[in-house]
């Protein structure tokens, strides 16, 4: 037995743990390639061979095998975990909230300014801005938001306007209903002010 900086010795529990995770196959495939490099540093494999064999660099072989060693022994599992899974990565908080993407979605929806033929990113933002709506937001952002599921499915739903009539038409094409006092140029627009 050699001698290893961060030594990884399985139970027989664990042991039966990884080779489930790896016959199921249906965990992320970093998680199975993680549970081969544990399985054979228990069988103490040096890192190159094990990296060479499950085509992984040396330094991912050591990281896992430093995550498993220094993982606390208190829940059970939690050794495993420590180094089959990441950590949750929480990411910046949003820019705009349900009001201002609400915003945001009926500012789109609504007539561009007069000199323009339709909205671009950046006149978003900057009306965005001047609406108080929120101090400061870029263009890819106004993108992003306006890229996601529930904003389309709101700007698809029933906001293709037919040639300034007083219906509005859903995506489909189909009749959405009478829309009473809010058609018109600037309707939309006039209700964020």
């Amino acid at each position: 037995m050699r001698t290893k900086q961060f030594r990884v010795e399985l139970t027989d529990e664990e042991r039966a743990t990884l080779r489930v995770v790896i016959r199921r196959g249906t965990a992320p495939a970093r998680t199975i390639r993680r549970a081969h490099v544990l399985l054979r540093a228990d069988e103490d494999a040096f890192d190159h061979e094990t990296a060479a064999a499950l085509h992984v660099a040396p330094n991912t072989v050591r990281a896992v095998r430093r995550r498993f060693a220094e993982a606390p022994l208190d829940p059970p599992g939690g050794r495993l975990a420590a180094a089959l899974y990441d950590k949750a990565r929480p990411g910046a908080a949003r820019k705009l909230d349900a009001t201002g993407e609400a915003y945001l979605i009926a500012l789109a929806c609504s007539d561009p300014p007069e000199e323009r033929t339709c909205w671009t990113m950046q006149l978003l933002a900057d009306r965005l801005v001047e609406l108080h709506v929120i101090d400061a937001i870029s263009d890819e952002t106004v993108r992003r938001t306006l890229g996601e599921k529930p904003a389309q499915a709101v700007a698809a739903a029933a906001l293709v306007h037919p040639h300034g009539g007083r219906r509005i038409r859903r995506a489909d094409g189909g009749r959405a209903g009478a829309v009473r006092g809010a058609t018109g140029p600037g309707a939309a627009a006039g209700v964020l002010r």
